[in-house]
């Protein structure tokens, strides 16, 4: 038996360490290729740099505008997942509390209209916002955040649902006894008890928002309003990437986001499961 347990663990642990070498082995290439030259990279793009040389990210911190950019691309997240943080926990509160048929259907169009790609509605969504409305001349920037928060809302209220319905409503009947009132309890009750599922919620829409590229290119049409994905494309070339610095300015754009993924993904397992379970 002890040798069984043994082997086993043994193949246990020698998938688990081919797994992780499968899926950093991007990321690796991704960090030594940036230190190298067009040449060295389209010659073997697995080998090591010939030395370490930092002067490519001081190219793309300055053809990126690279502080301009990053503001852009943190404002539009920030403010998009604080949003839809809000909104959508009052929006399954109120669901859950009220029980009423309108509210169950609404909920049930809420969570299919999650299975609805976003290329099957873009056309139309652009020429409404565009050629009819010109909210992408007039406010590029806050139509993209109301867009994030309309597109990211339907997957956040399932989470919150999920997880409101598990709370005894005898907490809350103790805060209406105490003077509160349903905003108070919902704010000073109900809300820091969402806490782990807020943090799950707020890192996916986080790492969907900071990568976007697609909904962007449509909505900013600017340069001054470009995220750091539209950004990008400025290493772009008709018959040629210049990969010195398109490899850099990748590693630059998704390093933070992979910092904030790498500090709250025990948030995500937790925020999950506790809405699983409940």
């Amino acid at each position: 038996m002890a040798a069984s347990r043994v082997t086993s663990l043994t193949l246990l642990y020698f998938f688990l360490v081919l797994a992780f070498a499968i899926f950093t082995f991007p990321f690796f290439l991704l960090i030594v290729n940036s230190f190298k030259t067009n040449g060295e990279i389209l010659e073997n793009p697995f080998s090591l740099p010939g030395s370490v040389n930092f002067i490519h990210f001081g190219d793309v911190i300055e053809k990126m505008n690279f502080l301009v950019t990053f503001k852009n691309t943190f404002l539009i997240t920030a403010v998009s997942v604080i949003l839809i943080l809000v909104f959508s926990a009052m929006t399954a509160y109120y669901i859950v509390r009220n029980g009423t048929t309108f509210n169950n259907a609404f909920f049930a169009v809420l969570v299919a209209s999650m299975i609805i790609p976003f290329q099957s509605i873009m056309i139309p969504l652009i020429y409404i916002y565009g050629a009819k409305l010109h909210f992408i001349d007039t406010a590029p920037v806050s139509l993209l955040i109301v867009l994030y928060i309309g597109f990211g809302s339907a997957f956040s209220v399932f989470i919150y649902h999920g997880f409101i319905k598990s709370i005894p409503l005898e907490l809350e009947e103790a805060a209406l006894m105490d003077g509160c009132n349903r905003r108070q309890t919902f704010f000073k009750i109900v809300l820091p008890m969402l806490a782990p599922t807020s943090m799950t919620i707020a890192i996916l829409n986080v790492l969907w928002i900071w990568n976007d590229y697609l909904l962007p290119s449509l909505i900013l049409t600017e340069e001054k309003n470009f995220t750091m994905p539209i950004k990008m494309k400025v290493f772009n070339g008709t018959y040629m990437n210049n990969w010195e610095l398109l490899v850099p300015a990748i590693l630059m754009t998704v390093l933070p986001i992979l910092i904030v993924y790498l500090f709250g993904q025990r948030f995500i397992i937790k925020g999950l499961m506790q809405g699983a379970i409940k």
